[in-house]
C-alpha cells in the first residue's frame, strides 16, 4: 500500500501527478482555504501532509496532529504560517522550499518598480476604459528608473538577485543586512550597517526580509520619514512588514511617490485604501507565480516528503 499524503490546496498539475505515482492522497475537491479542523480531517489517516502560505499550522494544529503523519511540508519559502516551535515540542518535521523562486520574485519585484516608478496602472486603466485622449507631452509623466539610487533591505538570495538585475539600469545599490556579505554576492552593492544609515540614499526601496517581531510594523511613519522624499517603495517580502495606514498616508501626501505592493497584512483582505490610491501599482501575490517555479516548488515539498517516508534526511527541512 501507499502511503497517504494530505494535501491542503491544489498544486500545479506535474506536482500532483507525481505526488500520486507515489502516494495514496487526501485532498480537496475545491480549492478553497480549509480551515485547521478541516485539514486535521484531512490529516487524520496520513503520514505527511503538504501545506501552504495562508493554512493554519499553529499550536492548536499540532496538538491535535496524529503522531503518524510525522512530516508537514511546506509549499513555501516562508514558514510565518506555521508555529516552528509547537512542530518541534510535538515531534514534527517541517520542510520547506528554498532556492528555487529567486529569479521569479525578483523578476516581480522588477515588475513592481518599473510599475510603480511609470504609472502602468493609471496608463492601463486610460487603454482598458477608453478615456485616453491622445498622446501629450505632460501626459502621465512618471519618475525614471536608470541612473536612480536602489536600497534593498534584506540581501538574501532574492535581494541579490535585484540588485544583480540593477545594474542593467545603472542603479547605484545600497543594502542593509544583518551582515555584510562577500564582495562577489554583492553585485557592487554598498553595504550599509543600519536600516538608518541605508534610508536616505534610496530613491527606490526594495524588501526582502523575512516577517519577523523586528521586522514588523517596521515601515512606518518613521521609517518613511527618514527616506527622500519622492520615494518609492516596493515589497515582495511579508505584508506585515508595512504599517499600511502610515504607508497610505505617505502616498496620499507626496512624501512617497509612489509604492509596489505584491503582499498584503491579511491577504486577500488587504486594506481597501490601496485600491482607491492611483498611484500605487498592486499584484495579487504573484512572486513564486510561474509554471516553472511553482512546479520546482512542488518537487521540492515532495522531495522532502519522499526522503522522511523512506528514513533519509530530509534535504530542506527548516
Amino acid at each position: 500500500m501507499k502511503p497517504v499524503l494530505a494535501i491542503t490546496r491544489r498544486l500545479p498539475d506535474a506536482v500532483e501527478k507525481r505526488a500520486r505515482e507515489s502516494y495514496d492522497l487526501r485532498m480537496q475537491d475545491g480549492d478553497d482555504p480549509l480551515s485547521r479542523d478541516q485539514i486535521l480531517d484531512l490529516c487524520k489517516d496520513a503520514n505527511a501532509a503538504l501545506v501552504s502560505v495562508g493554512d493554519p499550522i499553529d499550536a492548536a494544529f499540532f496538538a491535535a496532529l496524529p503522531q503518524k503523519v510525522g512530516i508537514v511540508a511546506t509549499f513555501s519559502v516562508g514558514t510565518d504560517h506555521i508555529d516552528l516551535a509547537a512542530a518541534k515540542a510535538n515531534g514534527f518535521v517541517i520542510g520547506n522550499t528554498p532556492g528555487v523562486l529567486t529569479d521569479a520574485t525578483a523578476d516581480i519585484a522588477w515588475l513592481l518598480i518599473l510599475g510603480a516608478a511609470r504609472r502602468a496602472s493609471e496608463g492601463e486603466a486610460e487603454v482598458r476604459n477608453a478615456t485616453w485622449s491622445s498622446w501629450r507631452p505632460t501626459h502621465m509623466m512618471g519618475t525614471q528608473v536608470t541612473g536612480k539610487k536602489l536600497g534593498i533591505i534584506g540581501m538574501g538570495r532574492i535581494g541579490q538577485a535585484v540588485a544583480k538585475r540593477a545594474r542593467g539600469f545603472d542603479m547605484e545599490v545600497h543594502y542593509f543586512n544583518r551582515r555584510q556579505l562577500p564582495e562577489d554576492q554583492e553585485f557592487g552593492a554598498t553595504y550599509h550597517p543600519s536600516i538608518d544609515d541605508l534610508l536616505p540614499h534610496c530613491d527606490f526601496l526594495s524588501l526582502h526580509c523575512p516577517s519577523t517581531p523586528e521586522t514588523r510594523g517596521m515601515v512606518n511613519r518613521n521609517f518613511i520619514a527618514r527616506l527622500p522624499d519622492g520615494a518609492i517603495i516596493v515589497n515582495t517580502a511579508r505584508g506585515d512588514i508595512v504599517n499600511d495606514k502610515d504607508l497610505i498616508a505617505a502616498l496620499k501626501s507626496g512624501k512617497l511617490t509612489a509604492a509596489g505592493l505584491d503582499v498584503f497584512a491579511g491577504e486577500p483582505n488587504i486594506e481597501p485604501t490601496y485600491r482607491d490610491l492611483p498611484n500605487t501599482f498592486l499584484l495579487p501575490h504573484l512572486g513564486s507565480a510561474t509554471v516553472e517555479t511553482r512546479n520546482a516548488m512542488g518537487f521540492r515539498a515532495l522531495d522532502n516528503i519522499d526522503a522522511f517516508i523512506a528514513g533519509k534526511e530530509v534535504p530542506f527541512r527548516v
